[in-house]
């Protein structure tokens, strides 16, 4: 072995650089880093002062408990934590910060000054270091309680590194969505912001519902909140809280996402494709649904170590976890009606606390059982609140002779049965139903109708359309899918690991049309596939659900390919445009939809309807001006 390649010791400033690669990308991963210390040391105020985008300076100021002058020189060492101790401790990290290198990595690529009180002591002291110089030097100083950490002139001494960071404005977008996130997280704390001397974000403490809820306005805007519904849920020791984007309120790109787990904001997997499936059957192609969602759970069973940024989790049940998350959006999407839409504003104010018993105990294995009714809640009892809404008409559960949902091939169409209609609206306006009473149709594919609010604009096929499919989905749901056996089984080469999911799941399989055979430890024989199904599709299909199973512990594939049957054969069925309907085959539409799960989207996401307020209509005539 030649001198050049003999094994030596890094130098510890080389070797804290090379950790600053992993933990200091951008001026937004200072600032992460030090927010985080902050809220670690009880902090209820922090003040965040940056220059030119955090390049220049970054400086972070809190009342927390400050550090005792003898640990100062420590505080800047790497792996040097007060968070833990053994390795017990690291199975329910509660801390945001705690592998001990944040400081030590900062401090090698800027210069940088700590200064910390803490309540006992008479005086501050202060601490800096620079880059190269790591010898920390300690001197008094004056400071309230807390600490304040300052950042300057950041990859100073690595301008290989400074070289790729991006405009000064872009730098300063990462670096105040770091904080938007971590305000969300934390509404017990005052977070101010200010760039350039200038004031960005003020956001006090927020302690009850209302001032919550305005945070998280000031976060996400204020369309977002009038657009959500709050929601709030315990089971098994899961709680999941905060608020959830209507479908018609999504986005082109995934930018209004916020997932926190123990306060913890996270980017997870599993998580992403709960909360994809539940909005799966009412988001417009491409589109991606908001949301700001926090999870509590017992942090013995979340190991949050699995990632040197920390943005992801694993969860020791993450099954248990998918299907807490999957079933509880998906039931509260699937019982937003108009009038929680119209009332949705004013929804901000209350937020429902439902005992266990109305949380979602499946996943979308059993999304059959689930639109059978399959969920057990008290009567009455809702996943979350629409306060305001007047009209609390009937909502019957709909039903369709389970033959008509066989028929792969037949058309299905549920004539619209005329609703009397009142000879105008009523005056008092809590009898007025939400979406009102058909005054006209225009063109042979609007229907216009008349509530409490102004004017109200339905695309008929497309509500139409709904309304079928979820009778279908119904009707599956309550008879099970009828199976065709295959005059020649199908056999199929896999995994022994999928032929092992393939026997552990074989009556769930059984129930969605099924029957799977094993021929040997990596064989697999398809002896009979849903009635709805083309053999050459089944296949692939089988593949692609044993690969779900083995990732997530679930699969919706095949509810998804068969919910595709049922969407076309309601697309069949549903109302044509330029058929003329009658004023009560357009009111008996109307109370349909407001009785049908998801009749705000077709099948495909679009919207059914909208609301001109008379607000909208003044603002068209320019009426008040």
């Amino acid at each position: 072995m030649s001198g050049a390649s003999r094994i030596q010791l890094l130098s510890p400033r080389l070797a804290n650089q090379i950790a600053a690669g992993e933990v200091v990308e951008r001026p937004a991963s200072v600032i992460k880093e030090l927010l985080e210390n902050s809220l670690d040391s009880g902090a209820r105020r922090i003040e965040v002062d940056v220059e030119q985008g955090g390049v220049k300076l970054l400086r972070v100021r809190d009342d927390g408990s400050g550090i005792p002058p003898d640990d100062l020189p420590l505080a800047l060492a790497r792996h040097a934590t007060s968070k833990i101790r053994e390795l017990e401790d690291l199975e329910q990290v509660i801390s945001l910060g705690f592998r001990g290198e944040a400081l030590a990595s900062i401090s090698s690529v800027a210069r940088l000054t700590l200064t910390s009180r803490t309540a006992d002591a008479e005086q501050a002291w202060q601490v800096e270091t620079e880059g190269r110089e790591m010898q920390p030097r300690v001197q008094p100083a004056a400071h309230p309680v807390g600490t304040s950490v300052e950042v300057r002139d950041l990859f100073f001494n690595t301008p290989a590194r400074r070289k790729f960071l991006k405009a000064e404005k872009t730098e300063f977008d990462h670096l105040q969505e770091v904080i938007k996130r971590l305000a969300l997280a934390r509404f017990d704390v005052a977070f101010h912001l200010r760039h350039n001397a200038k004031t960005i974000l003020s956001l006090h403490e927020a302690r009850d519902d209302v001032s919550r809820a305005r945070r998280v306005a000031s976060v996400c805007g204020p369309a977002f909140l009038e657009q959500a519904l709050p929601i709030e849920i315990e089971r098994n020791g899961l709680h999941l809280w905060g608020w959830v984007g209507l479908p018609t309120f999504s986005r082109s790109q995934a930018d209004l996402q916020y997932f926190y787990v123990n306060g913890r904001m996270v980017r997870d997997k599993l998580v992403a494709h709960a909360v994809r499936q539940a909005y799966r059957d009412v988001l417009f192609n491409g589109r991606h649904p908001t949301f700001v969602l926090f999870l509590e759970i017992d942090p013995s069973v979340v190991d949050v170590n699995v990632h040197p940024t920390k943005h992801e989790v694993r969860f020791r049940d993450g099954r248990m976890v998918h299907d807490f998350l999957y079933g509880t959006l998906h039931r509260a999407l699937g019982e937003v009606r108009p009038e929680d839409q119209l009332a949705a504003p004013a929804a901000v104010a209350g937020m429902v606390r439902p005992s266990g018993q109305a949380a979602g105990e499946f996943g979308p294995q059993a999304e059959m059982g689930l639109a059978a009714g399959g969920l057990e809640r008290p009567q009455g009892e809702s996943l979350w609140r629409s306060p305001g809404a007047g009209y609390q008409g009937p909502r019957p559960e709909p039903a369709m002779p389970a033959a008509e949902a066989q028929g792969a091939y037949r058309e299905f169409f549920a004539p619209l049965q005329a609703a009397a209609v009142p000879p105008g609206l009523p005056e008092a306006q809590g009898d007025v139903p939400p979406l009102g009473y058909a005054i006209a149709q225009l063109k042979g594919i609007y229907i216009l109708a008349e509530n409490v609010q102004g004017l109200v604009v339905v695309d008929m096929h497309a509500a139409h359309e709904r309304i079928t499919y979820e009778r279908l989905k119904v009707a599956m749901a309550s008879e099970g899918l009828r199976g065709q056996p295959l005059l020649v089984p199908e056999s199929i080469a896999v995994s022994q690991r999928e032929a092992d999911c393939a026997e552990e799941h074989a009556g769930w399989f059984q129930r969605l049309g099924f029957e799977l055979q094993r021929l040997g430890p990596e064989s697999l024989a398809i002896r009979q596939i849903p009635a709805l199904l083309k053999q050459a599709e089944a296949t692939r299909l089988v593949q692609d659900v044993l690969a779900d199973l083995l990732e997530y512990g679930t699969s919706d594939r095949i509810q998804a390919h068969l919910n595709e049957m049922l969407g076309t054969m309601a697309c069949h069925g549903a109302v044509r445009a330029n058929r003329r309907l009658s004023l009560p085959e357009m009111n008996a539409l109307l109370r349909d939809m407001e009785h049908t799960e998801r009749s705000g989207q077709c099948n495909h996401g679009r919207p059914t309807w909208t609301q001109l307020g008379m607000d909208d209509l003044d603002k068209l005539f320019l009426r008040g001006r």
